[in-house]
């Protein structure tokens, strides 16, 4: 036998059982810690790297993570705070499932997930134990019977997620160009072929596009509630005809006569910014304002939603099976839960983003910080009350990978 071949095969054998044993060890330690008081946790965070894997594609929400959560996590826990962008969740999860295989301390203590994401972490067993109700901030802010927060695409999350952020699918236009903004689906085709080359979608599976041909086909074949039951392929292909109809009506009006599509959100916030569409998308109900306020877009800029609403979901974190610093990923998850930075991340001049706090729980000083912020917000973000009127609960999980596949099959390749 060749010797260097014996010595590195040798090497590669001590390094497999050294990494099985030490997850075995980390194991064994993970199912101690969530009986360990609060105080314990926190001491055990201290001096640690706690590691989020998180969409990296929004420049605000970055820089809300790197110049505020990081810095505060230093200083107030000891605890750096790393952040690793991902452009697609799914890649997170392919790697999780590699690491699972090879039975391997991961890399990841964070994810940032819902819908699909969270569906398929939970059938693989690549979370950890339900430790949402250890997390202080949840048990002393949030509205713990909140079905909202706590089902996640009809899920429910069992504690293997803590909330953290409230989303709802929003247009973005430009008033000086559109000057009566569409209010149904079926006024938005009209829009479109009449304002051909000016409107477009990212193509799915981006986030965005993939929640804008839910919109077409709640609007298109009935509503939400034919969708609140669990996924049949068959039967389904006849009752969802009408949203490929639609899609492909408004296809050669779209930007470069739909040949192409955005391939993400972003690139259609850039074509927005420099004209070339009036509307763009997003989940953020506050991103107009935001993007004005940092001169991306322009000023005469403004958001609706359609009369019979657009969707509304939760965001999540959750902790990987295998995390290696699980002690500091809930002192990371209980501080971006917490009064002060879900307060700062609602402001535009970070984030932008609604809490999932429940205001009547919070202290005066910051419910008058909220109200402040709101005020700033202008009419260019809709206020709450037209926001909370006009929505809509996301599809089960199960649908979206179908509705992404088949929208390839159906408009895509047409």
């Amino acid at each position: 036998m060749n010797r260097k071949w014996f010595i590195a095969c040798s090497l590669f054998f001590v390094m497999v059982v050294l990494t099985a044993c030490s997850t075995k060890d980390d194991l064994e330690e993970d199912m101690t810690l969530l009986d360990q008081s609060w105080e314990e946790i926190v001491a055990k965070a201290d001096s640690s790297t706690v590691t989020m894997y998180m969409w990296g594609g929004s420049e605000s929400i970055n820089r809300y993570m790197d110049d505020y959560v990081a810095p505060a996590m230093q200083e107030r826990y000891g605890v750096t705070f790393k952040r690793v962008p991902v452009s697609d969740t799914k890649d997170v999860l392919t790697q999780l499932l590699a690491e699972k295989k090879a039975g391997a301390t991961g890399n990841a203590d964070i994810i940032w997930i819902n819908g699909e994401n969270f569906k398929s972490t939970k059938e693989e067993g690549l979370l950890w134990q339900p430790f949402a109700d250890k997390i202080p901030n949840v048990n002393r802010y949030m509205d713990l019977d909140s079905k909202a927060l706590f089902t996640d695409f009809g899920m429910d999350t069992e504690g293997l997620e803590v909330p953290w952020g409230k989303a709802q699918f929003v247009f973005i236009y430009d008033s000086e160009k559109v000057t009566s903004p569409p209010k149904s689906m079926e006024e938005l085709k009209q829009w479109v072929m009449d304002n051909p080359g000016r409107f477009t979608y990212p193509a799915p599976p981006d986030f965005h596009g993939s929640a804008f041909i839910r919109h077409v086909l709640y609007e298109t074949t009935g509503g939400y509630e034919n969708y609140d039951v669990a996924l049949n392929e068959d039967a389904l292909k006849d009752d969802v005809q009408p949203m490929w109809d639609y899609l492909n009506e408004i296809e050669p009006y779209l930007w470069r006569e739909g040949k192409t599509y955005p391939e993400s959100a972003s690139k259609l916030d850039t074509l927005f910014a420099g004209g070339e569409v009036w509307m763009t998308m997003a989940y953020d109900p506050a991103k107009a304002s935001n993007e004005v306020m940092n001169g991306n877009f322009p000023t005469t800029t403004k958001t609706f939603v359609l009369e019979q609403g657009t969707l509304t979901n939760s965001h999540y974190l959750s902790i990987p099976f295998n995390a290696p610093n699980k002690a500091a990923a809930m002192v990371a998850i209980n501080f971006l839960v917490s009064p002060e930075a879900q307060i700062r991340k609602s402001d535009p001049t970070y984030w932008g983003e609604g809490m999932v706090l429940d205001a009547s729980l919070l202290e005066a000083d910051d419910v008058q910080r909220i109200m402040e912020i709101e005020q700033a917000r202008g009419d260019i973000t809709l206020s709450e009350e037209e926001l909370s009127s006009h929505q809509v609960p996301e599809i089960r999980a199960e649908y979206v990978p179908y509705l992404e596949k088949e929208w390839f099959e159906h408009v895509a390749k047409n």
